[in-house]
């Protein structure tokens, strides 16, 4: 019996509360528009941060795990003071660098025993020729080691053996774009492809992988699924090797001869000497990265004559930071969205107070014909908690329109989820709960008497 006067308060609360919001549209809409921006913005806020975690986690593993990547840096972009300069008396070089080449592959997996996997890679931009027509294509020289480190799963076939890597043989593994373009609707394994003027033998092909332009740009990734896989000695005895052309001397025409002991000089730059293009270096343990990464800054530079013609860097540290400031970034945006909801808070107590002030009277002759204290607080906190609720429903509907606008117009991937909608709605309850609170008591403590004579 309890239950059911207690439900009917609440109904007979419910209706009022809906003809007081109707009877003031514009006045209820202009104050609950705190409260549609703050779960708007919240609602962007949470699908920009779950898209921009999804896509930190995708970075991760494109780059693997515990890895250190060391790049050449060929001699177009270094320092002018460690080119060479000719003068009237011939080449007189102030330095030089034997680069990046197998030599270190050895010497970092023989002498550094925190490294786990040594990868080098070598990139050919070449082109595949198929039925006649030629199509651009990137040839890479690997080691067996490169599909683990790099996390990169080989969907049919098999990883090159030790025979065909050490014998150079001219075996290679595809991308999963290649294989679709060049062998449509069957399996490349064991088939023939010719890649610039070698046959090769396609034993294995990699998993198709979603490579965002962004983690493109940022990371210097491939696309993965376009690339041909070749054991790196293969490359180097059937393709090419930049050490044997470096090696060799400036031919005559290159060189600038002047009259006189004292002629002006001309500083001439080597082109890329590296015999090597890429090298992922895998250490044990992620604690190591940093000490690892500074033995192989000092073992290389003494290596190449302390110039420094390589670079190091850390994916997962870069990727951190990365991760570190769009952290920040989503703190800065649920700090405006907080303040929006505050605002929204503060609007609809002062509309309840106003609302107060004008029913008075009526407050009065409720309490007059028997309405408690308690039946007056919970009409005005049905009245607050609807016109917040009206207004979350109509930001959660605009924060999945601006979520979607957002990621069409920029680019940037959002991600919805229902737990960020939920979240949202109850926030906006609790706003509009809390904030009503103080006028419904300011209701319930008036005068029945007073209230009556109030004009």
């Amino acid at each position: 019996m309890i239950d059911k006067i207690y439900l009917e308060k609440l109904k007979s609360n419910f209706s009022e509360a809906v003809r007081v919001i109707l009877a003031n549209k514009v006045r209820t809409l202009l104050t609950s528009l705190g409260i549609i921006f703050g779960v708007a913005a919240v609602i962007t806020m949470l699908a920009i941060g779950n898209g921009a975690e999804k896509e930190i986690l995708a970075q991760l593993e494109l780059v693997g795990v515990n890895n250190i990547v060391i790049t050449p840096i060929p001699d177009e972009k270094e320092n002018e003071n460690e080119e060479e300069e000719v003068d009237a008396g011939g080449i007189t070089p102030k330095r030089f660098s034997k680069g990046l080449d197998m030599l270190d592959v050895i010497s970092i997996k023989k002498n550094i025993p925190s490294v786990k996997k040594v990868s080098p890679e070598i990139v050919l931009e070449t082109y595949v020729i198929k039925k006649g027509r030629q199509s651009p294509v990137k040839l890479i020289g690997v080691s067996s080691d490169f599909f683990e480190t790099s996390n990169i799963t080989i969907e049919s076939g098999k990883n090159f053996s030790k025979a065909q890597s050490e014998n150079s043989l001219p075996v290679c593994i595809i991308g999963k774009k290649i294989e679709k373009k060049l062998f449509t609707g069957e399996s490349a394994i064991g088939k023939q492809i010719k890649v610039k003027d070698v046959w090769l033998q396609v034993i294995g092909v990699i998993e198709e992988k979603f490579i965002s332009e962004n983690a493109q740009e940022n990371l210097g990734i491939r696309d993965l699924n376009q690339d041909v896989y070749i054991p790196i000695k293969t490359f180097l005895v059937r393709y090419k090797d930049r050490k044997i052309i470096s090696d060799k001397p400036l031919p005559e025409g290159n060189i600038m001869i002047f009259g006189g002991q004292e002629g002006p000089k001309k500083k001439i730059p080597r082109g890329n000497y590296h015999q090597i293009d890429k090298l992922i270096v895998q250490v044990n343990n992620s604690s190591e990265l940093n000490a690892t990464a500074d033995v192989l800054s000092r073992m290389l530079k003494r290596r190449h004559n302390d110039m420094l013609d390589f670079e190091i860097s850390i994916p997962i540290q870069l990727l951190k930071q990365q991760q570190k400031t769009k952290q920040i970034f989503n703190i800065v945006l649920s700090i405006i969205a907080g303040i929006s909801l505050l605002i929204g808070g503060i609007g609809i107590m002062n509309i309840m107070l106003a609302s107060v002030l004008e029913r008075t009277k009526e407050i009065g002759i409720i309490r007059a014909i028997g309405a408690t204290q308690e039946d007056v607080i919970l009409q005005f906190l049905t009245e607050s908690v609807l016109v917040s609720i009206g207004g979350g429903i109509i930001g959660i509907v605009l924060g999945i329109l601006a979520s979607y606008i957002l990621e069409l117009s920029t680019g940037i991937e959002t991600i919805l989820s229902l737990s960020s909608i939920l979240l949202s709605f109850f926030v906006a309850t609790l706003i509009g709960l809390i904030f009503g609170i103080a006028p419904a008591k300011s209701a319930a403590n008036k005068s029945p008497i007073e209230a009556i004579r109030h004009e």
